[in-house]
């Protein structure tokens, strides 16, 4: 099955600047002032590609982790989980400028917590930045009592972490719930025994690729 989005294939945050960005264009280009009207359309393209949002196929395996974002893995392993004081297979994605900055949910589950803490803007590709960094998280718990913590950080250039749900809300897998405007990183906490399905290094996307199984 498919996701359900409330908009076509450019996210709604998007929209506001994607509307100043072709209104600019268009009146440099009708002014004849072609150098800054260049630069106008070259941003506008910029901006249409940071915020495009397509749909994706959500696998229907049983008890796996899909991802919740476009980018890179840059960690995978043991580590403790500090919103819910546990011990957790942590993998983290790093998400550049050009990857999809829309998040989805990595599991089946109901809203049991949510955490917002403000912080720094280092490097997100940095393992530090999962403490040091603005984040916000959710703990979300599976019908078979699986609790999985689902981060956003904020980046060096990523200034606004928009999450759009809460303690009680219901999400299904591959649900859109937030967005992190230019360049950041997701980091999600699963039980120590579940087995990842990525290595640091692989190119993974939003809801289509299965970061981890749990057995």
């Amino acid at each position: 099955m498919s996701s359900t989005y409330p908009h076509p294939l450019i996210a709604r945050e998007g929209w506001p600047f994607v509307v100043i960005a072709a209104v600019a264009a268009v009146a440099l280009s009708y002014a004849q002032w072609w150098v800054p009207a260049a630069l106008a359309w070259i941003c506008l393209l910029f901006i249409v590609q940071f915020f495009r949002d397509p749909p994706r196929i959500v696998p229907t395996q049983a008890n796996i982790v899909i991802s919740a974002a476009d980018g890179k893995v840059v960690f995978v392993g043991k580590a403790r989980d500090p919103f819910l004081d546990r011990d957790a297979l942590k993998i983290s994605v790093f998400m550049n400028v050009f990857n999809v900055h829309s998040n989805r949910s990595p599991v089946d589950g109901t809203i049991k917590n949510k955490w917002y803490h403000a912080g720094r803007f280092l490097n997100a590709a940095l393992d530090k930045a999962s403490v040091d960094n603005e984040r916000n998280a959710l703990h979300i718990c599976t019908a078979e009592g699986v609790d999985v913590t689902c981060v956003q950080v904020a980046g060096l250039i990523a200034r606004r972490i928009l999450c759009y749900v809460g303690p009680g809300d219901a999400l299904a897998r591959g649900q859109r719930y937030g967005f992190i405007r230019f360049g950041s990183r997701l980091d999600v906490y699963l039980p120590p025994y579940a087995t990842p399905k990525v290595a640091i290094g692989d190119a993974v996307y939003a809801t289509t690729t299965i970061l981890a199984q749990l057995d």
